[in-house]
C-alpha cells in the first residue's frame, strides 16, 4: 500500500490531502486557468512560465514536466494550466490504469501533435510500460510487437511530438532513465499559511461564501498547508456559518465550526491525536514500534505511517528513531499532558488532568 491507497483507506477524514468526488467536482469549478491566476509555488511557476513562453516563441512542443510533491498541492491543476498556456488539448490517465505496454501504446498513438498527456501517479506503472515510454519521450516513437514466440515482430510506430506531465507523490521511486527524460521537474512545496489565505479568499469569491481576514487566517492555520484542504475546509465552514451563524465566516465562527469537525488549532485530526494520545498515555512517549502503535489506535499499519505520520513528524510532534517512534516535547504540551521524569521508555506514565483536546 502506497500514499494514495493508504489515503483513501481513511475516507472519513476531513483532512486527508487525497482527492474524494465532492473534492473532485468542486475543484473543476475552483481551478485557475493559466499561471497567472495560480496561487502559490512561485518558483515552480516562474520556471515553468520561461518554459511555456520560451516553446510557444518557437513554434514547437514543450519540454515533459515531471511534478512532485504531497497531494492536494496543485499538481493536477498546473498540468491543465500547461495545456492552456499551450493552446492544446489535454489527456488525463494515471500510472494505475497502464498496467501493460498495450495499454500505454493505444493512448500514445492516439494523441494529437502538441497534446498534453498528464500521467499522475506515473511512479505506479508496470514496468513495461515505463520502458515503452522511454522510446515514446524521446524518440517520439514506440515499437509495437505483434505475435508471441520466435515469430514475434516488433513494428515501430512513429508519434507526433507530444508534452508528457508526469505526477507523483514520490519522486524517489523513479527509476534515473525516466526522471533523465523529463526537460522540467518542478517540486511542489507545502503552503504557508499567507499563500492558503489567498486560496481561501479566491475560492470563497467562486463559491459565493462571505469570510473576513480573521476568518480566512484561522480556516489557513488548521489546512496543513495544503490547499484542497483549505478548500474543504472552507465549505465545512460555510455549512456551520449558514445553519448556525449569520452566514459570515469569521474568525470565531470558523473556530466553532472546526471544533465540531475535531479540526484542532495546529490541524491535527482524530487519528492524529489518537495516534500522539496512544503513543504518549500508553506507551510513555516511546519508542514504539509503528506495528504496535497501530494496533493500539486501530488502524492499519500503512495508514498510520502514510496518513498520519507525515504531519506529525513535519510539526515535530512525533520522530522517527531506529528504536521506533517517540513523541516529543511539544506533543506532549499539545495534548496537555505531562511527561514523565524519565519519559522514553514504554510505561504508561501519564501526568494528572491529562484530558486532552475533544474529550480522552
Amino acid at each position: 500500500m502506497n500514499w494514495d491507497d493508504a489515503a483513501q483507506a481513511a475516507p472519513d477524514r476531513l483532512l486527508g490531502a487525497a482527492a474524494d468526488s465532492d473534492d473532485q467536482a468542486v475543484e473543476a469549478a475552483l481551478r485557475p486557468r493559466d499561471l497567472g491566476e495560480f496561487v502559490g509555488q512561485e518558483r515552480v511557476r516562474e520556471q515553468l512560465g520561461l518554459v511555456l513562453q520560451a516553446a510557444r516563441q518557437r513554434g514547437g512542443t514543450a519540454d515533459h514536466v515531471l511534478l512532485s510533491g504531497a497531494p492536494g498541492l496543485g499538481k493536477t491543476t498546473l498540468s491543465m494550466i500547461i495545456a492552456a498556456e499551450m493552446g492544446v488539448p489535454i489527456r488525463i490517465t494515471s500510472g494505475p490504469a497502464i498496467q501493460h505496454a498495450g495499454d500505454l501504446a493505444a493512448i500514445l498513438s492516439s494523441l494529437a501533435e502538441g497534446e498534453v498527456l498528464f500521467l499522475d501517479e506515473i511512479h505506479r506503472m508496470s514496468r513495461p510500460a515505463e520502458e515503452m515510454l522511454y522510446m515514446a519521450m524521446e524518440d517520439f516513437r514506440v515499437d509495437v510487437v505483434v505475435g508471441k514466440g520466435p515469430g514475434a515482430t516488433a513494428i515501430p510506430l512513429e508519434l507526433p511530438p507530444f508534452t508528457l506531465v508526469g505526477a507523483t507523490t514520490r519522486a524517489g521511486l523513479l527509476p534515473p532513465p525516466l526522471r533523465d527524460r523529463f526537460g522540467f521537474t518542478g517540486h511542489m512545496e507545502f503552503y504557508a499559511p499567507a499563500e492558503l489565505e489567498r486560496v481561501i479568499h479566491r475560492s470563497a469569491g467562486l463559491l459565493d461564501v462571505s469570510v473576513d481576514a480573521g476568518g480566512a487566517a484561522e480556516i489557513a492555520g488548521r489546512s496543513r498547508g495544503t490547499p484542497r484542504i483549505a478548500n474543504r475546509l472552507l465549505r465545512r465552514v460555510r455549512d456551520y456559518a449558514q445553519v448556525r451563524a449569520d452566514g459570515l465566516v469569521t474568525r470565531e465562527t470558523a473556530a466553532k465550526a472546526l471544533e465540531v469537525y475535531e479540526v484542532d488549532a495546529r490541524g491535527l485530526d482524530r487519528l492524529d491525536r489518537a495516534v500522539l494520545r496512544a503513543l504518549l498515555t500508553l506507551f510513555g512517549g516511546g519508542p514504539v514500534g509503528l506495528s504496535t502503535l497501530a494496533v493500539a489506535v486501530g488502524e492499519e499499519r500503512e495508514t498510520v505511517e502514510e496518513v498520519a505520520e507525515p504531519f506529525l513528524v513535519r510539526e515535530g510532534l512525533l520522530a522517527r528513531t531506529p528504536r521506533g517512534r517517540v513523541a516529543t516535547a511539544a506533543a506532549w504540551t499539545h495534548l496537555g499532558l505531562v511527561a514523565p521524569q524519565h519519559s522514553g521508555g514504554t510505561g504508561s506514565g501519564t501526568g494528572p488532568g491529562q484530558t486532552g483536546l475533544f474529550g480522552p
